[in-house]
């Protein structure tokens, strides 16, 4: 029995990792990943926690035990809350470790497809421990992530929005995990390249990196903009809003373009942060 559930896990089930730290922002993210994976047949969620190990010398092993008999009714909780299809298997899992250390792990030894997480948290605290874990799992694995702003709610994935900084294009671009993402959502596809050089011409450089793009991603259909913007993170939230954009995709980059979407402030919102997903796939 053990071998028939790993062969389908690995060959026919799609499974989708959803870390909980029992903020709203965490269970929301639940909500919306089985609102997303709803109608897919042979889904996988697993709300996943990771707990401190607490060094007290008199910390006895029964009451060591005791709290992942907590955490896991907590998760249990959490899963009778979810209004999951016959379709969806839910599972809870938890670990002592170290958060990073440990998701990373578990992603790459349980096959997951993609991980579904909050960016903030409940409380002031928790929106730094959150947003913190949020941008070191991005940094850390290599299976996409999907950002579920806070008061985000599921609405079908019809338009989805590339960015792209049509640099070394081939080299750089995850082709793969971007067209598995692409056929797992079947949204109408869009890219867009936001820079402050652009004119009524493209430069031959452009050029030449949207006939990649082209070649690449020619079974999408892709629809390409070249957008004028001094103002990177404006220029994309104008762009999702006339649009109607429901998710966007980015490559993150060190010191690049990721480095950018996770800056915030009063005056300037990003795309994940208001009410659109964001999913960060690796080069």
């Amino acid at each position: 029995m053990f071998f028939i559930y790993i062969y389908k896990k690995i060959f026919f089930m799609k499974s989708f990792l959803v870390p909980v730290d029992f903020s709203v922002t965490s269970e929301n993210a639940a909500e919306y990943a089985v609102a997303l994976t709803l109608d897919i047949p042979g889904v996988e969620i697993i709300l996943y926690h990771v707990y401190n190990r607490i060094n007290f010398a008199t910390l006895t092993d029964k009451e060591e035990g005791s709290r992942k008999m907590v955490t896991d009714a907590e998760l249990n909780a959490l899963k009778d809350k979810l209004k999951y299809s016959d379709n969806q298997i839910i599972r809870i899992e938890s670990e002592e470790g170290s958060f990073i250390d440990n998701i990373e792990k578990y992603v790459l030894s349980n096959h997951i497809d993609m991980v579904i997480m909050g960016i903030t948290g409940s409380s002031r605290i928790k929106q730094v421990f959150m947003g913190t874990n949020t941008l070191n799992v991005i940094r850390h694995i290599n299976t996409p992530v999907m950002i579920i702003p806070p008061d985000a709610k599921f609405t079908r994935i019809s338009n989805i929005l590339f960015v792209s900084d049509f640099k070394d294009v081939a080299r750089t671009t995850p082709f793969v995990s971007l067209k598995k993402v692409l056929d797992f959502l079947k949204p109408k596809l869009k890219i867009l390249n936001v820079d402050s050089e652009h004119y009524i011409e493209l430069t031959d450089e452009f050029k030449i990196e949207k006939e990649t793009m082209e070649d690449k991603l020619n079974s999408y259909n892709p629809e390409f903009s070249f957008l004028r913007a001094y103002d990177f993170l404006d220029g994309i939230n104008n762009f999702a809003e006339a649009k109607e954009i429901d998710a966007i995709i980015t490559c993150p980059k060190k010191h690049g373009i990721i480095s950018q979407l996770f800056k915030t402030s009063h005056t300037k919102k990003l795309a994940y942060h208001s009410h659109i997903p964001t999913i960060a796939i690796s080069q």
